[in-house]
């Protein structure tokens, strides 16, 4: 799933245009922003961060680059791949 601080119509419109094939959740209060750490004070976007989380709820990764947008895919695959 994805998860982002856009409201619920704005994620809608991104997944109709890119069909994603999985949920996008909206925490446009950013309260899971928070929760993972990821949460900026003031106006500033939330930190760009992808966790890759087992079916058990344990956190196998946790990928964090904000320049480096490939990293965050290939290295979830890679964590993905190892379960």
């Amino acid at each position: 799933m994805g998860i982002s601080a856009d409201p619920v119509d704005r994620q809608k419109e991104f997944d109709d245009k890119n069909a994603l094939g999985f949920p996008l959740l909206s925490d446009p209060d950013r309260d899971v922003a928070k929760m993972f750490g990821v949460k900026r004070m003031g106006p500033l976007p939330t930190k760009r961060a992808t966790f890759v989380i087992d079916r058990d709820r344990r956190l196998v990764r946790s990928i964090r680059s904000e320049t480096n947008m490939l990293t965050h895919a290939d290295d979830a695959l890679e964590a993905l791949r190892s379960l």
